[in-house]
């Protein structure tokens, strides 16, 4: 059965929103509620086999990004992955809007997500950014942030597609918040098949004695041990 946006609006509304905005100001990244079934997540999976879907595909290795392989989805996009996007625009949106407020920047996100995406469209940010990630063993993804223009969203979302512990080991999603005036911070979380995971693109906002700052953040993906590791990444913006 087809993932329709109703049905994925109906499972983005499970995960108690207030509870993850107060785990992202503190983390930087905060899970969801289930948002795929384990069969959704194989049929996503598997589409990486069909490479008519994606516009490129980029091995890692060859740009020195880590080990493993990527592609990302034509504006064609699977039905499951366009709802899920769209059900999750605006539960970020009211985020992206505080964070913005509390370091003094603009928020340039209008309510509707065609909206904001016509906009990066006429900047020259034209290309779809929707990904889906295959690691096998000793792959990896260095620390990175997606940012592909001017324009972005300061919020995106990775789902793991398989299966934690039984389809692969290692691998797990990394984050390291760069503190100003001292050694920076990792966290290491374990993807839960058909779980959201939300994360900061570029920074947070940090509170400390002069008010608030911007945290830089990278995030990036530890060394698969084994199995396969497959993940789709749903971003806000499209890139240049």
């Amino acid at each position: 059965m087809t993932l329709t946006e109703a049905r994925a609006r109906a499972r983005v509304a499970d995960t108690d929103w207030t509870a993850l905005a107060a785990e992202l100001d503190v983390h930087g990244s905060a899970p969801t509620r289930r948002l795929l079934t384990p069969a959704e997540c194989r049929d996503l999976a598997a589409l990486y086999e069909k490479p008519e879907l994606f516009r490129t595909t980029v091995d890692m290795a060859r740009h020195r990004f880590g080990s493993g392989e990527y592609r990302y989805f034509t504006h064609d996009l699977p039905a499951p992955v366009a709802a899920l996007r769209a059900a999750l625009y605006p539960r970020l949106l009211p985020i992206a809007r505080e964070w913005a407020d509390r370091l003094g920047r603009p928020a340039p996100w209008p309510d509707e997500l065609a909206d904001w995406l016509e906009r990066c469209h006429a900047a020259g940010q034209d290309r779809s950014a929707q990904i889906l990630l295959s690691y096998t063993e000793g792959d990896w993804n260095a620390l990175h942030r997606d940012v592909f223009g001017e324009l972005l969203f300061p919020l995106q979302v990775v789902v793991g597609l398989d299966e934690y512990g039984t389809d692969y080991t290692g691998g797990e999603f990394l984050m390291v918040e760069q503190r100003p005036r001292a050694q920076s911070r990792g966290t290491a979380t374990a993807l839960q098949q058909g779980h959201g995971l939300v994360f900061t693109t570029r920074d947070r906002p940090v509170r400390g004695r002069r008010g608030w700052s911007a945290g830089a953040m990278r995030h990036g993906v530890s060394t698969v041990r084994s199995g396969r590791r497959r993940a789709l990444g749903i971003v806000f913006h499209d890139a240049a």
